[in-house]
């Protein structure tokens, strides 16, 4: 098996510049693909997530190129095509999920399929709000594979459950303006919250009219379809959680071009939870920066709205002094793999005590935390979480690099620009 041993650095003070959001990059697909057209998208993603979205788009009769660093996307105005065999969602949850809903526009069969993993993670909420709007859909007990037999999407009213994944009603909202009538959602209690509000900001900047009403209910038109346009993604927020916290653990001083506090990406925020712990924050008009502190100290933290920032945070807590408690984040157990067990597996190697209910994570930093080999679990976020330990320890070492290749291709080098 691959490995990579890392070495602590000194503080650094830092400008870094990150790749494109994953998040936004496949939100801006959809929503290229969707509208009669041609756009340009800046800035976005390669990671194998987006990769994932551009193959299966692609499946779907959507023609792409590049051209000078942008991706060129020629919109097919609603109109998908039938694909000729399975498309292969690979290991990104994002994908499956999007193309689903995006599978109920195509007026025949569409089946998607992807990794053992993938193949554990839930689809049930998305495929039956598609069910009630007209498609036909089959799953394996509300786990891909999926085929859908779509065509003419009805309107009106529906409900979706958006309790544990905020993807499904993403997923939902970003094809309702091809609808056969306006779409009202009733969502229920929505985890992640911020991802909605990001795809929401997506879809009005393509022309689409959406309404929200309350927390958990929205309006969607179906006679303001998308229209091609230039947009440009930013810098990967959850991407830069990881050299926020390098700042925070070693002291130095990191900033990143591009992100600010503006940005729709709720792992943005991930700067107020390390400003609790003692960091300090500089927010200006083009850049966002961390400088560490010398006496980091744990905190008690609701981070439904960032989980995968989470995994940071969990990291940098071996090093306060205190304990710090994660709070609400029972949706870790469905990501690409059960992070909550998978944390304390890993944290307690570097000698944290870690104790686990249902929704919440609390550790007990070491008085030294030790070195050790960390298992991945072919999970990007375990390696780049841990990878942050590193660089403050000697003897840190991270199994399986490249998975890392999912969302951040290039992190390794990043991050040793620090040194």
């Amino acid at each position: 098996m691959q490995k990579r041993a890392l070495s602590p650095i000194s503080p650094p003070d830092l400008t870094v510049e990150l790749p494109g959001s994953k998040s936004l990059t496949n939100r801006a697909l959809v929503c290229a693909a969707l509208a009669d057209g041609t756009s340009r998208l800046s800035g976005w993603s390669e990671g194998e997530d987006a990769s994932a979205m551009l193959e299966g788009l692609g499946r779907l009769g959507v023609e792409m190129e590049e051209e000078k660093g942008d991706l060129i996307v020629h919109g097919v105005g609603g109109h998908f095509a039938i694909p000729l065999h399975p498309i292969d969602c690979r290991a990104s949850g994002t994908t499956m999920r999007f193309l689903t809903a995006c599978g109920a526009l195509v007026p025949g069969r569409v089946v998607l399929d992807g990794t053992p993993r993938l193949r554990e993670r839930p689809m049930q909420e998305i495929t039956d709000v598609l069910e009630t709007m007209g498609a036909s859909v089959r799953t394996v007990a509300g786990y891909p594979p999926i085929t859908i037999q779509g065509g003419q999407l009805s309107g009106g009213k529906v409900t979706i459950d958006a309790s544990r994944s905020s993807q499904f009603l993403s997923a939902l909202l970003m094809i309702c303006p091809y609808a056969a009538e306006p779409v009202e959602i009733s969502a229920g209690p929505i985890t992640s919250r911020p991802y909605v509000d990001m795809t929401i900001e997506t879809m009005i900047s393509f022309g689409a009219a959406v309404d929200v009403e309350g927390d958990q209910h929205f309006r969607v038109s179906n006679t303001q379809p998308y229209l091609p346009r230039r947009y440009v993604i930013e810098p990967d927020a959850s991407g830069a959680t990881y050299f926020f916290a390098a700042a925070a653990v070693t002291g130095g001083r990191i900033r990143v071009e591009g992100l600010t506090q503006a940005s729709p990406q709720g792992d943005v925020r991930f700067v107020e939870v390390l400003q609790r712990m003692g960091c300090s924050v500089e927010r200006a008009p083009h850049a966002t920066a961390v400088k560490g502190s010398r006496y980091l100290h744990g905190i008690d933290v609701d981070m439904n709205a960032m989980p995968d920032a989470a995994l940071t945070l969990a990291v940098v807590a071996c090093f306060a002094h205190g304990p710090t408690t994660i709070r609400n984040v029972p949706n870790l157990r469905l990501k690409e793999t059960d992070r909550m067990q998978a944390l304390k597996t890993e944290l307690e190697k570097l000698g944290a005590r870690v104790s686990l209910t249902e929704t919440d994570i609390r550790i007990e930093p070491p008085a030294k935390v030790e070195p050790a080999r960390i298992a991945t679990y072919d999970d990007h976020r375990m390696a780049m979480s841990f990878a942050v330990a590193g660089l403050r320890v000697p003897g840190i070492v991270i199994e399986n690099p490249d998975c890392v290749d999912k969302t951040f291709p290039g992190f390794w080098d990043r991050l040793e620009t620090l040194g």
